[in-house]
């Protein structure tokens, strides 16, 4: 749903389909659910199956995944830079 709402803010004449920004968006909509227990289908289904806490979510798992998810935003606009100049 994230990814379909943006494709609505920006003009599709000004950003091609090839471009990175949509290439970022997909990595943000993608990675940044998993922040939250209750953003992705996966961790819906953990609390489910597992009866896993929201607030343990956040307290043993939120952190991490933050981390990996500016890690990795990071490391593709540091690739991003590599490759186009």
């Amino acid at each position: 749903p994230l990814v379909a709402a943006t494709m609505g803010m920006y003009d599709i004449a000004e950003f091609g389909t090839d471009d990175k920004l949509w290439q970022l968006i997909a990595l943000c909509a993608g990675t940044g659910g998993s922040i939250l227990v209750i953003g992705s289908a996966s961790g819906v289904a953990l609390m489910g199956l597992e009866k896993v806490d929201s607030l343990w979510y956040a307290k043993k798992v939120s952190i991490g995944a933050a981390v990996g998810y500016f890690a990795g935003i990071a490391t593709y606009l540091a690739q991003n830079a590599l490759i186009h100049g």
